[in-house]
């Protein structure tokens, strides 16, 4: 049985498996948790993520406002399901991913710049006061993922470097960090593998460290006549050596489906950002935008997604 290597999340938002169901995650029968309606400004909020904050949870939340600028807010939760957002903006840019290392809360986000974008850094103690650091890659890239603890001594960004569009250049790479502000030795981690990832991969959720590596869930991208299709997937990286992949599955977990996932401002979208993992049971709670609309939530433990990666496991073929 897989180990989760972290803490424990008492009060980690919980559904339990719906009867019959085959698939190694679920939706949040209240789906979606977050919508437009969460903030008087908002077109669509989409694409966030969030962490334990003292002993209830906080959040940076991507909100395209109604002038379709694209901005990041923070908010608060008791329970992780029912949140009140803060209509002060921290940040432009979108796609946030935000985790905790030693003392401190790090953000990494998409920053516009008017040569393209890049992977901001900002670091925070209380979700108020935020230190913004040099961007991590300059130009041009989107999905900068934090580890969540330094690894043989640096800081490591997950990161697709991408072009002006939407992008021919479809691979993960890993770089690294003495201080979070230079940035180099660079590695090659995956590309992708599958029809329903065969457009582009890109990091979701801060890796899940465990006693089999790094459980890594991502998104993937097909192309088909009716534009872009999102699906969520997981790979297991090594624990020391984080661009080699272990074992990645040969399908993908989660996939667009239900109405609030095919129908919205871009169809047929699951793009997880977040995940929380309790240690003790094993129970992990992963967010993901829906068609660039709202926030959905799903559910898995980290046995059943490692069973399946395992029996489903590309690299064996």
């Amino acid at each position: 049985m897989a180990r989760i290597l972290g803490e424990n999340i008492e009060n980690l938002p919980w559904e339990e498996k719906p009867e019959g169901y085959k698939y190694p995650v679920w939706r949040y029968s209240g789906n979606p948790i977050i919508t437009r309606d969460n903030l008087f400004f908002a077109n669509s909020i989409f694409n966030s993520a969030v962490v334990p904050f003292k002993d209830s949870f906080a959040g940076v939340f991507r909100v395209d406002d109604r002038r379709r600028n694209q901005v990041i807010v923070t908010g608060f939760s008791n329970d992780a399901i029912n949140w009140e957002l803060d209509d002060k903006v921290i940040f432009k840019g979108y796609d946030p991913r935000i985790c905790k290392i030693e003392d401190r809360y790090y953000l990494s986000w998409v920053n516009l710049t008017p040569h393209g974008t890049t992977i901001g850094i900002a670091e925070t103690k209380d979700f108020k006061v935020w230190e913004q650091k040099e961007d991590a890659t300059y130009p041009v890239a989107r999905n900068g993922v934090l580890f969540p603890r330094k690894i043989n001594g640096e800081y490591v960004l997950l990161v697709r470097p991408c072009d002006r569009g939407h992008t021919p250049y479809g691979d993960i790479f890993i770089q690294r960090s003495p201080d979070l502000n230079y940035w180099g030795n660079y590695r090659f981690v995956m590309k992708p593998e599958r029809n329903w990832e065969m457009t582009k991969v890109g990091a979701g959720p801060t890796p899940i460290e465990t006693d089999e590596g790094w459980l890594l869930f991502y998104h993937g991208v097909i192309t088909s006549c009716n534009g872009f299709t999102y699906s969520m997937g997981a790979t297991v990286l090594d624990r020391d050596e984080p661009w080699k992949v272990l074992h990645r599955a040969d399908s993908f977990l989660l996939a667009p489906h239900e109405i609030y996932e095919t129908v919205g401002d871009v169809p047929n979208v699951v793009f997880p950002c977040a995940a929380l993992s309790d240690a003790k049971s094993g129970r992990i709670a992963i967010y993901y935008g829906a068609a660039d609309t709202s926030v959905a939530l799903a559910f898995t433990t980290v046995d059943e997604t490692m069973e399946y990666i395992h029996q489903h496991d590309l690299l064996k073929e």
